[in-house]
Parts: C-alpha cells; sequence; structure tokens
C-alpha cells in the first residue's frame, strides 16, 4: 500500500563511524523522496567523515577509507540536503533514536540549524515492535503455535510466576530449534544448530567482558591498523576500557603503566563483577610477567 502523503516523505538510511552521537559522522547516507503522487527518487552519496574509519565501521558497513578519500564532505553536502529535505517528513528504521538525531548534529556542525521538530518523524523500528510484542507470551504463540496457557505449557501455575514461565522458556527454545531445523529451512543462513556452543555464539549481542560493559573486547591490530589474526585465522581480541579516559585502551596496557588504576576502581562504585574480571585480568598479567 502506498502511504497516503500531504507532503514528500523522506525514507533514509545513515552509514556512521560509529554509534556515539558526540563523536560519529556520517560515511554513506542514500535516501529515497516519495512525492505526494506517488513518484519516487533514490539518492546515495559516500562523505568523507574527516577522520579515520574505525575497522568495526568498515568491517559492518564494507566502506573504507580509501572509498571515501574523494568524496564530498558533510558539510560541502549540507546546502544541497537541507534544500532536497525542506518541507519533508522522515522515515526510517530505528532513526528516531540514532539516524535523526546523528543528522541534525551533521547539520549543525555545517552551520545549519535544520528544525526536525517540524517533521513527522515515522520509525518502521517502533511500529514493528509496539504491533508485534516481543514478550514470553508472543514468541509462544509463535514457536508453539498456541496460547500461553498452563495446558499448553504442561505446567500448573500461571504467566509470570518463575515455575511457569521458566516452563514456557523451555518450550519455546524447543519450538525454535524445530522451526529452524536443517530439516524445516532450506537456506542455511535461517538454520539454528542444535548445538550449545553455537547457540550460545547466536545469543551473544555484544563484546562485553563483564556484564556492565566496562570492559570489552576488541581486535588487536598492528602498526597500520589491521587486524590481527591467530594461527586458525582468527582475530585475535583483547579488554580493553570502555569508559573514562582510559576508553579504547587495553586494560592491561593501563594496569601496568598506572599501577593506582586497578585500587581506584577496585574501591570505586563499579559492580563486583567489573571488579571479578579486572582482578582476573591482573592475576593473568602478573603471571605471565
Amino acid at each position: 500500500m502506498i502511504p497516503n502523503l500531504k507532503k514528500p516523505l523522506i525514507v533514509f538510511d545513515l552509514e556512521t563511524t560509529g554509534l556515539d552521537l558526540v563523536k560519529s559522522r556520517i560515511i554513506q547516507i542514500a535516501y529515497v523522496k516519495v512525492l505526494p503522487d506517488g513518484s519516487e527518487k533514490t539518492c546515495d552519496y559516500l562523505v568523507n567523515p574527516e577522520m579515520s574509519i574505525p575497522y568495526e565501521a568498515t568491517a559492518i558497513t564494507g566502506i573504507t577509507n580509501e572509498m571515501v578519500a574523494d568524496a564530498p564532505t558533510f558539510k560541502s553536502l549540507a546546502p544541497k540536503l537541507e534544500k532536497e529535505f525542506s518541507g519533508c517528513d522522515f522515515a526510517g528504521f530505528n532513526s528516531n533514536h540514532f539516524d535523526i538525531p546523528l543528522l541534525a548534529e551533521e547539520f549543525l556542525r555545517a552551520g545549519i540549524d535544520f528544525d526536525f521538530s517540524k517533521c513527522r518523524l515515522i520509525d518502521m523500528q517502533t511500529i514493528f515492535h509496539k504491533m508485534e510484542p516481543r514478550n514470553l507470551a508472543a514468541a509462544f504463540k509463535f514457536y508453539c503455535g498456541k496460547e500461553m496457557t498452563a495446558e499448553n505449557v504442561e505446567c500448573d501455575g500461571q504467566p509470570h510466576q518463575a515455575k511457569f514461565d521458566t516452563v514456557a522458556t523451555y518450550r519455546v527454545l524447543q519450538g525454535q530449534l524445530d522451526m529452524y531445523s536443517p530439516e524445516r529451512q532450506a537456506n542455511e543462513e535461517r538454520q539454528l544448530p542444535n548445538d550449545m556452543d553455537a547457540l550460545a555464539a547466536f545469543s551473544r549481542t555484544n563484546e562485553n567482558v563483564d556484564f556492565a560493559g566496562r570492559i570489552v573486547w576488541k581486535p588487536v591490530v598492528d602498526a597500520k591498523g589491521k587486524p590481527v589474526t591467530d594461527e586458525n585465522g582468527a582475530t585475535k581480541k583483547q579488554e580493553v576500557f570502555n569508559f573514562g579516559k582510559y576508553k579504547g585502551r587495553p586494560v592491561a596496557e593501563v594496569l601496568q603503566h598506572d599501577t593506582g588504576y586497578y585500587g581506584w576502581m577496585m574501591n570505586g562504585d563499579f559492580t563486583y563483577n567489573t571488579k571479578q574480571v579486572l582482578t582476573r585480568i591482573r592475576l593473568r598479567n602478573l603471571e605471565q610477567r
């Protein structure tokens, strides 16, 4: 169904150097401008971010420093985009939480005060999440094909009681293994191995070393910024601080050169798990000396 438009709609997406709204820069912007008569205009620009693109961003987007070396900067594109976007509404996926705020930042850095408060901002991810709930009852119905009742879960009790929800959760796992088995999914990308290592890896959504994310895994890179691999070709990783004055620095390196930092963290307002992880890294490094 074609959207019922009263003014043009910009459906857009950004690729960026990162997720920090202050420090990140746009490296690609693409959009479809849909007019009220249903006609469409598509544009796609690579953007020189005037900074080195981190390895992680290149790994996700495929956009390298070489690809944007001769591309226009956002500041040079901004007047054209302002003219193109003027009087339009905007739509994207997760756009209200990230793309719109970052686009606003880039416009302001370019000296253009683009007033998004006058635009309708439509986020398809929000619509998706609100229309298709992502709770346990919805998962049970989707994977098990029935309502989450005591009879269907095969458990006494009721939802939101630990015993009932535990059994229902296990039934969901069984349903997922059935639905994404090789017997039911010809496409390998839709197959989910019945293997705990594979399931754990698939469930991982971040690179946190500690649960609070104060320390994260980052690739080890050489002097040229390229990832270092082991004898099996896998990228080597190391623990890196994810906050404070040493953000982005290897934990082992910091503990060696700033011996007081360990004590500061151990006495600071950090979770016990973070302190446990920090202590393990410190003891490992002492054993390796």
